[in-house]
């Protein structure tokens, strides 16, 4: 499923913006300015699916990387230290990767 879908093209592109320079990137924010906050927990979910680029049930630190580019293709990729800092905040069980549940309380947080 499309983000464009669940999120405006608006908020998507003035998130992508706000957070264009390294090591700008805070998911409080970003999830906030996107839209993802006023979301259910099924649709967050559902954003989850879309950004699990391998279908493997979780976001790994290399697929992390990549995540405004979920969002949108022109968007960045993350620093190391952006990475390693979304990881940290949503990793809870500290298995190195973000599951579906850490990632929805994430947003909601």
């Amino acid at each position: 499923m499309a983000m464009k879908n669940l999120l405006k093209d608006d908020d998507i592109k003035k998130a992508l913006e706000q957070f264009k320079d390294a090591d700008s990137f805070d998911h409080k924010k970003f999830f906030d300015v996107v839209g993802l906050k006023a979301l259910s927990a099924d649709n967050v979910k559902l954003v989850f699916q879309a950004l699990d680029v391998d279908a493997s049930g979780f976001i790994e630190e290399e697929e992390l990387k990549f995540v405004l580019k979920g969002f949108a293709a022109d968007g960045r990729d993350l620093t190391d230290k952006e990475t390693k800092a979304f990881l940290a905040a949503a990793d809870k069980d500290g298995d190195g990767k973000i599951g579906i549940d850490e990632f929805e309380a994430l947003v909601h947080e």
